[in-house]
């Protein structure tokens, strides 16, 4: 264990070590807390234990499981600490497998495995953070070259309820519409883990993204290439390809699409090849943006095939499928472990889904899961990781301009959307036929914007003329007590139940389909 004090304000030391531990002069008043992918916190809290977020069989697919149970302030890589004079002490790693807590009147940094460079800072917020990712950059070998894509796709609005005929309808009522990409979301494929165009895309998909080049864009499509639900084909015929516990059980990669997740062994030879084949399919169909999902699932805790530390196994499989996809590619990253990613995508998703209303209390208040999709929870956590936009290019996820098919009110929309703005990255789901000329005016020019943007201060920037605040997504909940605490604990039970969250899937999809033909 490495002790030594803070660098002086406004400078930095880099030190090489497997544990590194500072010594505060006080205790700070607030610690940053860094989650490990896209969809975990990332938030400024007090230094109060957050309450173990439920369902815990998800886990796998919302946070790093292997601190699902640290009570202590901590996060992944990375963590900081703010003291009363509003000056920021950062300590955070400069490779992979590393994790930061505080611990009393120390704050700690522990290597997984071997030793590593730390970075530590203290002065302003925004000098720290600028100063750590400039270091990343030169460490990850970071090249930032590709433009912002204007994109529309078809999650938000349809989800899973997608199918040939509706989509060539959207693709022809976007009209002028200056998107750059169309990109097909999850319902394309036959099974999580076979990716072939199923019945409902009867002329394939080169076809689909024949069509939608024919409207002078370029064509998106997702996949979630890492993980395979337990009816796949794939997982039925190569279950050696997939990750597996300290029990010799199959690894869970958390639960969804009414099944259960397992995550590809991102060391096994075989599978590395077949990951490299699907990309050179996948570009061969004719799709130029590819949005990969569900990556965690490379670095999840377990046994591989090769013995190398789970962050680096994640990599390396990353490296590959960036190679067999080619460089003219455009790689979005989503449900990505953070820093591990650096280098290898062009942009990332930084948060949790959005959706179509502004708070969930089941999901954040008696839940304590601010991982679910949730326009604050989005928000909040992607205000918290811009320090890394000098890296890659910052992915928001979708803003909403029609009315229907969501919630939120026209202040919440305009977060949104002023969200993008600041990150420099345009996406919507919203379906023409929902649009009114006055949506479409709005969403024309919030794609056609090329505003001045300035940060004035944590969560508050200047667009233009205009001063936005984001605040009021910044805090969390007060953590239930008595009897909410009680009602949480129960329903954070059931949910966890496979067969409840089977018959709740199957609801939605009936729901989907039903709103479908109303189109």
């Amino acid at each position: 264990m490495t002790s030594i004090p803070p660098p002086e304000i406004n400078d930095f030391k880099i030190i090489t070590a497997s544990c590194v531990t500072l010594d505060l002069p006080a205790l700070p008043s607030s610690f940053y807390r860094h989650g490990w992918q896209s969809w975990s916190l990332a938030a400024w809290t007090d230094l109060t234990p957050l309450p173990v977020q439920r369902p815990v069989n998800l886990h796998p697919q919302q946070i790093d499981p292997a601190y699902a149970y640290e009570s202590r302030p901590n996060g992944s890589w990375l963590g900081a600490v703010e003291s009363a004079d509003g000056k920021v002490l950062l300590l955070g790693a400069l490779g992979t497998d590393a994790h930061v807590r505080l611990n009393g009147g120390q704050f700690e940094g522990q290597y997984e495995a071997g030793t590593g460079d730390w970075f530590i800072a203290f002065g302003g917020e925004q000098v720290v953070f600028s100063q750590y990712a400039e270091e990343l950059g030169k460490r990850f070998d970071v090249t930032k070259t590709k433009p912002a894509p204007r994109v529309w796709c078809s999650w938000y609005s349809l989800y899973a309820a997608i199918d040939e005929g509706i989509l060539h309808e959207i693709f022809d009522r976007l009209g002028d519409l200056p998107f750059d990409i169309l990109q097909v979301d999850d319902g394309w494929q036959i099974k999580i883990g076979d990716w072939e165009a199923n019945e409902k895309f009867p002329s394939g998909m080169a076809a689909l993204a024949d069509k939608i080049k024919s409207t002078g864009r370029k064509a998106g499509l997702w996949l979630a290439p890492l993980i395979a639900v337990k009816s796949s084909q794939l997982f039925r015929e190569h279950p050696d390809w997939f990750l597996k516990d300290e029990k010799g059980k199959f690894a869970s990669a958390g639960f969804n699409w009414g099944e259960q997740l397992y995550a590809l062994d991102t060391t096994h030879p075989a599978a590395l090849d077949w990951l490299a084949a699907l990309m050179r399919q996948v570009r061969a169909w004719g799709f130029d943006y590819l949005k990969l999902d569900f990556l965690y699932a490379g670095a999840l805790p377990g046994k591989r095939h090769a013995d190398v530390p789970r962050e680096i196994a994640y990599r390396n499989g990353l490296k590959i499928l960036r190679e067999a996809m080619g460089e003219d590619a455009f790689f979005l990253t989503c449900g990505a472990p953070i820093i591990p990613s650096l280098g290898l995508c062009d942009a990332l998703r930084v948060g949790p889904d959005v959706s179509g209303e502004w708070e969930s209390y089941r999901d954040v208040v008696l839940l304590s899961n601010p991982t679910t999709p949730g326009t604050r929870n989005a928000i909040r956590t992607t205000i918290n990781r811009l320090w890394l936009s000098s890296l890659l290019l910052i992915d928001p996820d979708v803003a909403y301009f029609s009315s229907k098919g969501n919630s939120l009110s026209e202040e919440h929309k305009k977060l949104l959307q002023d969200l993008a703005l600041v990150c420099n990255f345009k996406a919507t789901s919203d379906l023409p036929q929902w649009l009114s000329e006055d949506d479409k005016e709005t969403l024309r020019s919030f794609l056609l914007s090329a505003q001045k943007i300035n940060r004035a201060g944590r969560c508050t920037f200047q667009l233009g003329d205009r001063q936005v605040d984001f605040s009021s997504a910044g805090e969390l909940p007060t953590p239930p007590t008595g009897f909410n605490a009680l009602i949480g604990n129960l329903v954070g039970w059931v949910g966890g139940l496979g067969l409840v969250r089977q018959i709740l899937d199957e609801m939605g999809s009936k729901s989907l389909e039903k709103m479908k033909k109303e189109l």
